[in-house]
């Protein structure tokens, strides 16, 4: 995986700006996304009674790291009513793929880049 694999699902230029172009904070801060993606992923289904906290969580995680899809697929799910929501939570956990597999390809661009 490398910055070629990129999909443009995040704007990295979003967590530059964030981080100061430091990439052991760049580094950091995907870690975090990656811990909080794993952590509340599961709960984006309407069955769960957090799901609601769940989507808001990756929201708030996905505006910080620049994958403003996947922020405003949250936050269309987050207003829904939970009988409308299923639709809305498949579109949010395809965001989040796409923006994890870029936040991958991303942290091995900085990995390979610490080893020069």
């Amino acid at each position: 995986m490398a910055r070629r694999d990129l999909s443009g699902a995040v704007d990295f230029a979003v967590l530059e700006r964030m981080t100061g172009v430091d990439d052991a904070v760049s580094e950091e801060v995907l870690g975090l996304f990656a811990q909080q993606a794993a952590l509340w992923s599961p709960m984006l289904d309407v069955r769960e009674d957090g799901w609601r906290d769940g989507v808001h969580t990756i929201r708030g995680a996905a505006a910080g790291i620049g994958a403003g899809a996947l922020a405003e697929a949250c936050a269309a799910a987050e207003a829904a009513e939970k009988a409308d929501a299923p639709p809305l939570l498949d579109r949010v956990r395809d965001a989040l793929d796409l923006a994890l597999a870029d936040v991958a390809a991303w942290r091995h661009e900085l990995m390979l880049k610490s080893l020069r």
